[in-house]
């Protein structure tokens, strides 16, 4: 029974990832279009230190966004800060700590924001970790779970009134959920999120990101039913040269490298998406889908369960000490 739990989720996310390279050697990365500026507006994305959140939050600050990166590094936030700056004469950047796998350290982020009196009009919520050893939070979660989804949930929640009011009826305001293809190997076992009959760190990753899925098509319904003027969506970069691999095992590590500078996509090319779904004209009143490779696609059967949506809804609001909306 434990090969079983381990060795499923393996082989279904190894098949997935296969499925992608298959098909980004035959399609080129998607290529943004013309975006409108953004002076004005007020962004957050969540893990903008380094790789896919680095370049989106340096491509919202060139169209002219205040971008507020939302990290657990405090000198590779600095850092970040500066190279966007030397590289981007328009708009405003600065780094915020906040470390995702402490619900109390977001709740701090959160006091700290609205404290400022600030809008905000765009949530990227983007910060990962993949494939990790077993850990648990000092919540005492799963850290995949925590890190991916539990604490984005968390965030979103909290401000989900200032985006609310942010938003118009024509200049919605946006959050994106980075989620992945991995998802569809995904299942949620309501009974163990945080997987403690059976650790699989591939189980974990597909996890965190159908929940993601999950979170956003059920947020959805409910903004939509409220009449509230925010969209949410979540996005798929595809296989993305990161940092993210480097828990991979040896010899997957091994095999990874030539085959990443050939069908891998470059952190810019990947960020394309959540920059797309966070500034294009074209996205104005869009949500509610799974955008991959800049078009709307269809995600895993198992995300389209309403009841299922609602389930995680209402114990994910438990675990974060929520009252359930």
């Amino acid at each position: 029974m434990w090969l079983l739990e381990v060795l499923v989720p393996f082989v279904r996310l190894y098949l997935c990832g296969f499925k992608v390279l298959l098909y980004q050697m035959f399609h080129r990365s998607f290529t943004l279009p013309v975006l409108p500026t953004q002076n004005g507006r007020v962004g957050i994305v969540t893990g903008g230190t380094r790789g896919m959140g680095f370049e989106t939050a340096k491509h919202l600050a060139s169209l002219g966004m205040h971008v507020i990166i939302a990290g657990n590094e405090r000198e590779e936030g600095s850092a970040a800060v500066r190279r966007i700056n030397e590289e981007c004469s328009q708009g405003k950047v600065e780094f915020v700590f906040m470390d995702l796998t402490s619900l109390t350290s977001v709740r701090q982020f959160v006091q700290t924001f609205r404290g400022r009196r600030l809008p905000l009009h765009v949530l990227i919520n983007n910060a990962g970790t993949m494939l990790v050893s077993e850990k648990r939070t000092e919540d005492d979660f799963e850290l995949h779970f925590c890190l991916n989804y539990l604490g984005h949930f968390l965030l979103t929640n909290l401000l989900l009134d200032v985006l609310k009011t942010s938003g118009r009826q024509g200049n919605c305001s946006r959050i994106i959920n980075m989620s992945s293809a991995t998802h569809y190997a995904g299942v949620i076992d309501m009974e163990d999120l945080n997987r403690r009959t059976y650790y699989s760190s591939h189980a974990a990753y597909a996890q965190s990101k159908l929940a993601l899925v999950l979170f956003t098509y059920y947020l959805q319904e409910q903004l939509t039913a409220g009449g509230f003027p925010v969209i949410v969506n979540a996005v798929d970069p595809g296989m993305v040269d990161t940092a993210l691999y480097d828990n991979l095992w040896s010899l997957a590590k091994m095999l990874k490298k030539p085959i990443a500078k050939i069908l891998f996509r470059t952190p810019a090319e990947g960020a394309s998406i959540s920059t797309y779904a966070g500034a294009a004209a074209e996205m104005e009143g869009v949500g509610g889908f799974y955008l991959y490779n800049g078009e709307k696609t269809q995600s895993s059967d198992l995300s389209y369960d309403s009841e299922l949506q609602a389930k995680l809804w209402k114990k994910s609001c438990e675990l974060v000490g929520l009252q359930e909306a």
